[in-house]
């Protein structure tokens, strides 16, 4: 048969019988390949199962909060203020609009700075609410890749991973944390312990091989940890000590080595240069922010949180294997043990039923060798004895409030239980290692047909287990929508009444705009706010409105449907003639012009 050639290109239906056709175009191939890419698929699959296992949070995004409508509030501004700054004026981000006229007011809780960019999209009160929402199914998305990404790096296969992804992303304790945006955001921990694992080519299944060192994953990994940081030093600072203790314990091996000159191992300059730009990188950030929260304390020393508060959020031994109430699976059967918790909130801290037997279970079944399992299951234990605060031992020390005696900054970590980040993620390294060991001696036979079936079936149900109790019941209340009367308000503008949640929904409306107000609330009350609620508790009159006028105030407006109860209670009937104001009404609420 002769082979013949053609002028140009033939169309699908006419080539010539005798044609050889033409072989497909490789670099097409090659440049869609990323699509069934295994780090695709857990990309998509993370993002796909955050939004089931977090419904209805993308239901109403626009006007519903997941939670309550306390913190999720206050994190919802702080989310707009940050990309507000960053696109108006980033000198000036640590002054936020609120609790007018105190300074670096935005360093008053953690503030999840990292998510500036996203804060930067949109704007107005329903943006902010959008971007919440967004935010809350993200974190949970990066908490599977990241859980996902360091056990397959330390060894585990991709069902270990699928497990260990859900049961850290989705355990039962996080449901308590509904409205806590900056400990639900963890997925950075591990992602970054991940990449660092990456770059020194270490993994607990195979140890130090050097030639799988990637300087640029170290380097990455650094970066990531950094940002971690700058989403809050609620879970950032045991981060920033763990790794500062891995670098301590990398150096004194490496230089234990040398001394005895026995035969060292490879690093790398370019290792080694990545290491210090990336630590050099994490350092100042840590340092950076450090500095803003110390210059909040110089301000305002009462913001200085004693022992006492570790000792109250100090959560007994029955705690770890209780489920808070908005837990599906166990948030009912539970009911009786959490009545035995003083503060359920921080104490309900069931990493999940499953998760446990599964790790019990790998420490004596798994990939892993036996003395790194052994010490995995030291770790926990470990975070355990931490997580109880002041309840080891009757006191704490040693323990967790030894380390707030003597570790610079973690006396403000007040909630040991938070330590459940740590322990639930170990946890979920020995699982990856039992499904692993699991997957790999059951696969299916090529000879056996019916095994390609039962062998993925069998894999799913750990993977269900964990899946299913992350199942939330969580109310998703309506968001309180910003009166029009804000609009008409010459800023600075006072709210009342003042305290409470109220002020966190006065945060929340500010997006419209950021004026400023004399309004806000942290974990301390800032001296100029104490003096604001007590003067301005008999307004209007001569008193409070002279007050108010000496700090700046050129505005009240007051909500009457909110101040029953308040010393504002009634105030539509207080009279305003002689004081030098106007007065007026808009849809139910009063603006006083001052």
């Amino acid at each position: 048969m002769t082979i013949r050639a053609t002028d140009g290109p033939s169309t699908a239906g006419s080539a010539d019988p005798g044609q050889v056709p033409a072989a497909p175009d490789r670099r097409q191939w090659t440049r869609w390949r990323w699509l069934r890419h295994e780090w695709t698929g857990a990309v998509v699959g993370g993002l796909l199962l955050a939004v089931v296992l977090t419904w209805p949070t993308m239901r109403h995004p626009a006007s519903t909060v997941p939670g309550d409508l306390g913190d999720p509030t206050l994190q919802a501004w702080q989310l707009a203020w940050a990309g507000h700054a960053l696109l108006n004026h980033p000198l000036g981000l640590w002054d936020s609009n609120t609790f007018y006229p105190e300074t670096y007011t935005f360093a008053y809780s953690d503030t999840l700075l990292g998510y500036a960019p996203m804060g930067a999209l949109g704007s107005g009160f329903e943006a902010a609410l959008v971007r919440y929402n967004v935010m809350y199914v993200l974190v949970h998305a990066l908490a599977f890749v990241g859980a996902y990404a360091l056990v397959r790096q330390l060894g585990a296969g991709r069902w270990g991973g699928a497990v260990a992804g859900v049961a850290w992303a989705y355990a039962p304790w996080r449901l308590a944390h509904a409205g806590h945006l900056n400990i639900l955001s963890s997925g950075g921990i591990a992602l970054s312990l991940a990449m660092l694992a990456r770059g020194h080519g270490w993994s607990l299944r195979h140890g130090y091989r050097p030639e799988r060192r990637r300087p640029g994953w170290a380097l990455a990994g650094w970066i990531v940890a950094a940002w971690q940081v700058t989403l809050g030093f609620g879970i950032g600072l045991p981060l920033v000590y763990f790794l500062l203790a891995a670098v301590l314990v990398a150096a004194a091996g490496y230089g234990w080595s040398w001394w005895r000159r026995t035969e060292r191992v490879p690093f790398g300059r370019r290792l080694l240069l990545a290491d210090l730009a990336g630590g050099l990188v994490f350092g100042a950030v840590t340092l950076l922010l450090g500095l803003v929260y110390l210059r909040v304390v110089d301000l305002n020393p009462q913001a200085v949180r004693t022992l006492d508060w570790t000792q109250s959020f100090s959560p007994p031994l029955i705690g770890f294997v209780t489920a808070p109430a908005d837990s599906w699976l166990w948030g009912e059967p539970h009911a009786a043990a959490r009545e035995q918790l003083s503060w359920p909130p921080e104490m309900a801290l069931l990493p999940g039923m499953a998760l446990i037997g599964m790790a019990m279970a790998g420490l004596f079944v798994s990939v892993y060798p036996v003395r790194r399992r052994v010490a995995l299951g030291l770790g926990v234990l470990g975070t355990v004895l931490l997580g109880l605060g002041s309840t080891l031992g009757g006191d704490g020390d040693p323990g967790y409030l030894t380390l707030s005696r003597h570790l610079p900054g973690w006396d403000a970590l007040r909630t040991p239980g938070r330590m459940m980040h740590w322990t639930s993620l170990l946890l979920a390294v020995l699982a990856a290692g039992l499904v692993t060991a699991f997957a790999e001696s059951a696969r299916p036979s090529p000879t056996r047909r019916w095994t390609r079936v039962l062998v993925p079936a069998a894999l799913l149900v750990p993977l269900a287990l964990v899946a299913v109790e992350g199942v939330n019941r969580t109310p998703h209340p309506v968001a309180p929508r910003p009166p029009a009367a804000m609009r008409v308000a010459e800023e600075p503008i006072l709210l009342l009444p003042i305290g409470g949640t109220n002020d966190l929904h006065y945060m929340l409306w500010t997006t419209d705009g950021f004026p400023r107000v004399a309004n806000g609330l942290a974990g301390f009350e800032p001296v100029t706010l104490a003096r604001t609620r007590a003067a301005a508790a008999s307004f209007p009159d001569p008193g409070s409105v002279a007050y108010l006028r000496g700090i700046g105030v050129r505005s009240v407006v007051a909500l009457p449907d909110r101040a029953a109860g308040t010393p504002w209670d009634g105030i539509a009937a207080r009279p305003v003639d002689g004081l030098g104001i106007t007065r007026e009404e808009l849809d139910g609420v009063l603006v006083y012009h001052l």
